[in-house]
């Protein structure tokens, strides 16, 4: 049975990204997953239901996810589904996401829990549901696993990433600096060059195109 790769997009992408990754994986189809959640909780019904459809038509799924759709695959449980994962810029720590945020905005928890939702200045709206559930939901993750990392990322502790993979085992690239987003032509060329050598082992991003670990 063919291969499939999995592309999960972060806020704001789209299913259509998947097109990058298609020359990256010949032998696989590649397929972008075009869900509707916004919450963890609701990405866990949808991505599963996704993943068993999935399932039954290929041999094996590997995942690649980008920031917030690498959070919702893990809440989601789709290590259980995967031969392996990648994952960029991914979101590890929910909670002290939304905790930094908080700093950020001068919104107290109790302010929170008091009002349930509120929308701060940098376009995000704080949820006391979405707090509650990141930190009663911690992940479980057991897939094989392999991080790419910007090095000026500014939305995603470093050491939450490293922790992150030192506890699950994974492997850990950091792109010297490398930003959360992954667009502009050099940055896009590293993460193709990563994918290569995760897959094949040629082509060390690390040393061919200035990287850091």
């Amino acid at each position: 049975m063919k291969e499939l790769v999995l592309y999960v997009h972060g806020k704001g992408g789209g299913a259509s990204e998947a097109a990058f990754y298609r020359p990256l994986f010949p032998a696989c189809e590649v397929l972008g997953l075009d869900y509707a959640a916004k919450t963890p909780w609701e990405a866990k019904g949808e991505f599963r239901a996704a993943a068993e459809r999935l399932r039954g038509r290929f041999g094996k799924i590997t995942l690649v996810a980008n920031s917030i759709g690498a959070y919702f695959s893990m809440c989601a449980g789709l290590d259980a589904f995967l031969h392996r994962a990648y994952f960029v810029s991914p979101v590890v720590d929910m909670e002290r996401m939304i905790m930094d945020m908080m700093r950020l905005a001068g919104v107290t928890e109790a302010e929170l829990r008091a009002r349930g939702e509120i929308a701060v200045p940098f376009g995000e709206t704080l949820s006391w549901e979405y707090l509650q559930y990141a930190r009663t939901h911690p992940i479980r993750w057991n897939a094989p696993t392999e991080i790419l990392y910007g090095e000026k990322d500014a939305l995603v502790p470093m050491d939450t990433v490293k922790a992150f993979a030192d506890t699950h085992k994974a492997g850990l690239t950091v792109m010297k600096n490398g930003a959360h987003w992954f667009h502009t032509d050099e940055q896009m060329r590293f993460l193709a060059a990563w994918l290569r050598w995760c897959e094949t082992g040629s082509g060390n991003p690390n040393t061919d195109h200035g990287g850091i670990i």
